[in-house]
């Protein structure tokens, strides 16, 4: 117990001696015979176990809410038993209890209670755990709120009730418990170790900390499960702080840095949509993909740069080291984590002074910059009266103020020596976070700050999120260069060098004869057993001599032969549904032949293009005059769809760094793949045609590329040039031809690059 009030409750009182728990049992029935109560009653002993004496503490006429207990050692039902008394009838006519006593349970023989023939004896143990909205952390403190999230996963053995649902709540003048857990047990220790899982299983999601985890420690402490507690036990260990289990800290620190962020990028993003959907145009200053975090967890102070390099990617910046992570956003609020390997279901509460993260069933507590100068009610309720006068001296621990929650009273205590100076009558109703009082301090100085963290962030790879096979590592790639074009870009010095090996990594995957293959093989094990065993055995048979072959410059990849196995069998079946069945169950496959019907280069040409399109799409809207002329168009033209006009000008926030991306595309090309250039002459005349100064480099470099995709070969021009100097020069050095070099004037061809290869000319002037 703690306060006088119980929190684990559990029967039969195994502590006690037999011996002295017939008398306990006997007292009681005296008792009540005393007083002439008739009904179910409680009567309540302190019980000495060094001594075995027991003394009398209450008499209760009425059950209370631990009756369950007893109901499920008796297996009794004690609302009916109690009714049934009250209809008349004596306790030897009602069924469960001749049961209890070993008696026919139809029978009407009398029972001798006092001296009964079979004694009865418990069945099983039982644990009774109470759910409270109280905060272990600050010595059990009430606080009330709402409930988004109630999941109670009950057993054979394990029960619970409540009586509030998910979107419910409690309110400040309600009582703190909510919730009753019974376990049972073919003994103490079972009851207990599934009392245990039960709790770890139950997930109570709202405004206000629950005492689940704290009651997990509790039983999983030695004292419990040896039974050596004692009723100032529960106190003690509040008095020495004792907590709950916290998550690791750097676990807490990501997960909280995350949740900041997240929640301020979004808030940023919906600001701005709401701007537009009321037809203001604003800047795009709200648009970030990046927030800095700061916080302080256990005394220390830390500091990170959170960036969002994708709907569910975050890179995570902390005293020179970085941490690239995924993270799915759920629909109730909550973030699905992956980090080191594990996964983690993880919530955020934002209240004044902190923000609450809950991950898993663990809880920990970031603290805001907290300003001593300011005197808060932690918890909302009415504030019953001030200690000491307006104006007054309190020390650092003294109470100030008393206020009443959930009918408790609870201090508040001053955090720093100082005078104190009311914001707030007596009688006030409070809510959480609520300014009481202000405090004037002796010594500012003397307020202790928190040690920044000056390590790193935990090292966790992520390969094995995405897997390191050629076609996983492509799909990565392509996916990175997506986001990039989609405005989510991170900061330098880290942006350059990893844009140039995502792109070699997906040049060098696109140029792997094995890319389709692998890419097939996954689509296969799929659809194992979901198409006839001919039509995969025969595109096995395909893709075994695609493999045998791989080598071999000549070898084509079967997309035509994959399409025409997959067509002859549709041709075969006659319902339209079963086509139509069979069609669905093989799109990935369709998909795939349809994409690599021109072979490993025409892959490449479509994945570079589509990459090039994706770019032309978003800076196309933004050729038409100013910013806010295009936002105002473009907006006009998507009044249905007002996130994609968001998602747009976000991706246009982060043109530089588009611009360097399509640049080293085109570079790749003409460096590496110069036959392709000439492929994709549309496309990149598309690029040739922006004329916005912020598209400029994009513009010029397509343009450069066009214009030397139309030039002679340079060992042709390497040889014209030569052909020139040589004709302007009379060999025998009698006659110079000066109106020769005029060509060179008139020459289309640019000369300079060819001087520094040209060691066979010499001039003489």
């Amino acid at each position: 117990q703690r306060r006088h009030q119980k929190i684990i409750e559990e029967a039969p009182a195994v502590i006690a001696k037999l011996d002295v728990f017939e008398r306990m049992e006997k007292a009681a029935v005296t008792l009540a015979k005393m007083v002439g109560y008739v009904s179910a009653g409680t009567v309540e002993y302190l019980y000495n176990a060094d001594n075995d004496t027991f003394h009398f503490l209450e008499l209760n006429p009425r059950l209370q809410v631990e009756h369950p207990c007893t109901e499920m050692v008796a297996d009794v039902n004690l609302p009916a038993a109690q009714l049934q008394v009250a209809m008349g009838l004596p306790l030897y006519r009602i069924k469960d209890i001749r049961i209890l006593y070993g008696m026919d349970p139809w029978g009407s023989s009398e029972i001798e209670f006092d001296n009964p023939q079979i004694r009865p004896n418990p069945r099983g143990h039982v644990i009774a755990a109470r759910i409270t909205s109280e905060n272990p952390d600050e010595g059990f403190k009430p606080s009330s709120g709402t409930v988004q999230e109630l999941n109670f996963r009950s057993s054979k053995n394990v029960w619970g009730y409540f009586s509030v649902i998910a979107s419910g709540g409690l309110h400040e003048f309600a009582d703190s418990q909510f919730g009753h857990c019974f376990s049972w047990g073919e003994d103490r220790e079972d009851a207990r170790e599934n009392l245990v899982v039960a709790l770890k299983e139950l997930s109570i999601r709202g405004d206000f900390r629950t005492t689940v985890e704290y009651l997990i420690k509790l039983l999983e402490t030695e004292t419990y499960q040896n039974n050596g507690i004692t009723t100032a036990w529960l106190d003690k260990l509040i008095a020495e702080k004792v907590q709950a289990e916290k998550p690791d800290l750097m676990l807490g620190v990501v997960c909280g840095a995350l949740h900041i962020a997240d929640q301020a990028i979004l808030s940023g993003f919906q600001e701005f949509q709401t701007s537009l959907e009321k037809g203001q145009i604003q800047s795009s200053n709200p648009l970030k993909n990046s927030a800095d975090v700061e916080f302080i967890l256990e005394g220390i102070k830390f500091k990170l740069k959170v960036v969002k390099t994708g709907p569910n990617g975050y890179f995570l910046l902390m005293n020179k080291s970085s941490l690239d992570l995924e993270a799915h956003r759920l629909s109730d609020g909550g973030l699905l984590l992956s980090i080191g390997g594990s996964s983690y279901t993880t919530y955020m509460k934002e209240q004044v002074n902190n923000y609450r993260i809950t991950i898993g069933n663990q809880t920990c507590v970031l603290q805001k910059e907290n300003d001593p100068t300011i005197l808060r009610s932690p918890s909302a309720g009415k504030l019953i009266n001030y200690m000491v006068e307006d104006g007054g001296h309190v020390f650092a621990g003294d109470v100030f103020a008393e206020i009443e929650v959930m009918k408790m009273v609870m201090e508040l205590r001053s955090s720093e020596n100082g005078c104190v100076h009311y914001s707030k009558r007596p009688g006030s109703l409070l809510e959480a976070g609520s300014i009481v009082a202000y405090l004037t301090l002796d010594d500012p100085s003397r307020v202790q700050m928190a040690k920044l963290y000056e390590g790193p962030l935990p090292n966790h790879e992520s390969t094995a999120t995405h897997g390191d096979k050629r076609h996983q590592v492509f799909r990565k790639a392509k996916c990175d260069l997506d986001n990039i074009l989609s405005g989510y870009v991170l900061p330098e010095p880290y942006f350059k060098d990893r844009l140039r090996a995502t792109v070699e990594k997906l040049m060098q995957c696109l140029k792997d004869p094995a890319l389709p293959l692998l890419e097939l093989q996954d689509l296969i094990s799929m659809i194992q057993g979901r198409v006839p065993h001919h039509v995969e055995r025969s595109i096995r048979k395909l893709m075994s001599s695609y493999a045998s072959n791989i080598t071999s410059v000549l070898c084509q990849f079967p997309s035509q032969q994959i399409a025409s196995v997959i067509d002859s069998y549709a041709a075969t079946l006659i319902k339209r549904t079963d086509r139509d069945v069979f069609f669905m169950t093989c799109q990935g496959i369709v998909q795939l032949v349809q994409r690599y019907r021109n072979g490993i280069r025409g892959h490449m040409k479509s994945i570079v293009q589509e990459l090039l399109r994706h770019y032309l799409r978003v800076e196309l809207q933004f050729q038409q005059g100013s910013y806010d002329k295009c936002v105002c168009s473009f907006r006009d033209k998507n009044k249905d769809d007002m996130l994609a006009v968001v998602q747009t000008i976000f991706s246009h926030v982060a043109v530089q760094q588009k611009n360097t991306l399509v640049i080293m595309l085109i570079d790749y090309l003409c460096d590496r793949e110069p036959g392709l250039t000439d492929e994709m002459a549309s496309i990149l005349t598309e690029l040739t045609q922006l004329n916005k100064t912020e598209n400029s480099k994009v513009a010029l470099r397509a343009r450069q590329v066009l214009i030397a995709a139309h030039q002679p070969p340079f060992e042709h021009r390497h040889n014209q040039i030569e052909s020139i100097f040589l004709s302007a020069i009379d060999m025998s050095g009698h006659d110079f031809c000066p109106e020769n070099l005029q060509k060179l004037i008139n020459s289309e061809t640019a000369i300079y690059e060819y001087f520094k290869n040209s060691s066979t000319i010499q001039m003489k002037l």
